[in-house]
């Protein structure tokens, strides 16, 4: 019987609205760690998370099931909504 062996690798860049450089790092970790649970929930694999005041890098290998713009919406949705309801960054209005 045989495999398919499928890897999908990307490197994902998304910024804050207007770029502003609102993401201090005391907040970072906490929003890094909230991505990488949805994209484990999603049996996506995080080679890295970082990013530094206005804008996010994320290193991952997507699930061949999952569509990459589904799991950016996903994403960006979730951490909007996390990032605006525990206050974690002072004048963030969303991602652009």
């Amino acid at each position: 019987m045989a495999s398919t062996y499928t890897s999908i690798h990307y490197h994902v860049i998304w910024t804050t609205y207007l770029r502003k450089p609102i993401l201090r790092k005391e907040g970072r970790k906490e929003l890094f760690n909230y991505l990488y649970g949805i994209l484990k929930n999603k049996n996506c694999h995080v080679h890295r998370i970082n990013g530094v005041e206005d804008h996010l890098h994320l290193a991952i290998s997507l699930h061949p099931a999952i569509s990459l713009a589904n799991l950016v919406k996903d994403m960006k949705l979730a951490s909007n909504q996390m990032i605006k309801g525990q206050n974690l960054f002072d004048g963030f209005e969303g991602w652009q």
